[in-house]
């Protein structure tokens, strides 16, 4: 039989990685003031051993007002830093998986409870809230309060906390760094007419529109060794009228393309409480496609895929580079031992687990 796919070395940038499964952000709301802790090196440890081909960090905060909750992770002062490098040192202590780290800014979507506490907006005069900020003072819902738009200033600070981000990032050792541009959040907000309503240089056409998300990539590409992957990850539309189309997606990864752009993850929606998604396995793949077939940068596509065959049915077909995981991983940290004993590849594991390898895929773990 053929070699599957999924397992082929894929390339981004000059970062070379061992095969096509990518373990996508996810935010863990377990950070005090920013910083890292126990939890988060629980988090990422066990996922470093499961054989993906690389490991992107959750979404980080490149200031307090960017965050999502109080409690999310961040990289904005020292004290972020030197608590992120401890997890990482004691995550590459025992694996070489690359690791990445996607750099974010929340919004109007920032100041909220976590998850399990019903994620509501938290106000800005209550414990733990912030007013928000965005391109223009338009709510995300009728429920919320209002964010405060952005003046040309704070637009140019924000830039520059991502450079920053991006510079902490590099002395981290971080590998690979993902600007967060899509699920509703700052970047996304400037791209969707739907909640960029300004009539300066950063609304009103796509050209400026697009403005800050190109500015914020050639920051954070000017800082970031060149050596280095940059990428993004974009909502490639909103699933609502008058919102972000494809075909403006699809304009923007041409630009940002000629920048020189590593990598672009196509996920979709997140600006808006009216977007009308139709939610089911490989939901979002088309859209990864319809990127992939106006760039040359490798694409990544995300969204409800559960399934080994689903998978290298998604590269192997050429619907994108590589696919992203991400609640699939967490309920099954080992997804990719198991997709390689069921499409008949190899793949790495830690001497400490050879043991578990099954009678029955005698062939099936590389050593470190």
């Amino acid at each position: 039989m053929p070699s599957p796919r999924l397992f082929e070395p894929l390339t981004l940038g000059k970062l070379e990685l061992a095969n096509r499964i990518l373990i996508a952000p996810m935010c863990q709301y377990s950070a005090c003031d920013g910083n890292a802790t126990d939890w988060h090196t629980i988090h990422l440890g066990h996922l470093a051993l499961s054989g993906a081909g690389l490991l992107i960090l959750e979404a980080t905060a490149v200031s307090p007002e960017g965050r999502i909750s109080p409690d999310d992770l961040g990289l904005w002062n020292d004290d972020n830093e030197q608590a992120l490098k401890g997890t990482l040192d004691a995550v590459r202590a025992h694996s070489d998986m690359p690791l990445g780290i996607q750099l974010g800014h929340a919004g109007r979507k920032a100041s909220t409870h976590v998850p399990w506490e019903g994620g509501a907006q938290i106000a800005p005069d209550a414990p733990r809230g912030w007013q928000t900020v965005a391109p223009s003072s338009v709510a995300y819902s009728e429920e919320e309060n209002a964010p405060q738009a952005l003046s040309i200033e704070e637009i140019a600070g924000i830039r520059e906390q991502f450079r920053a981000a991006a510079e902490r990032s590099a002395r981290l050792g971080i590998e690979a760094i993902e600007i967060h541009a899509a699920h509703g959040y700052l970047l996304h907000q400037f791209l969707s007419p739907l909640s960029n309503q300004r009539s300066d240089k950063y609304g009103g056409s796509l050209e400026n529109r697009m403005r800050l998300t190109l500015e914020v990539f050639d920051a954070v590409r000017d800082v970031f060794p060149q050596e280095r992957p940059v990428g993004i990850r974009i909502s490639a539309t909103d699933w609502a009228d008058g919102g972000w189309s494809v075909e403006e997606s699809q304009m923007l990864a041409r630009e940002l393309d000629a920048r020189g752009c590593s990598f672009i993850h196509v996920s979709s929606g997140g600006l808006t409480s009216a977007q009308q998604i139709p939610i089911g396995p490989n939901y979002q793949v088309p859209l990864a496609r319809a990127i992939g077939e106006v760039v040359d940068m490798p694409t990544i596509a995300v969204g409800l895929i559960t399934e080994p065959e689903q998978a290298e049915a998604i590269v192997a077909t050429g619907d994108a580079d590589a696919v992203a995981l991400a609640r699939t991983m967490l309920y099954n940290p080992r997804w990719p031992w198991h997709a390689a004993a069921t499409l008949g590849a190899q793949v790495a594991a830690p001497s400490q687990y050879l043991r578990s390898q099954p009678h029955q895929y005698k062939d099936l773990f590389l050593t470190r």
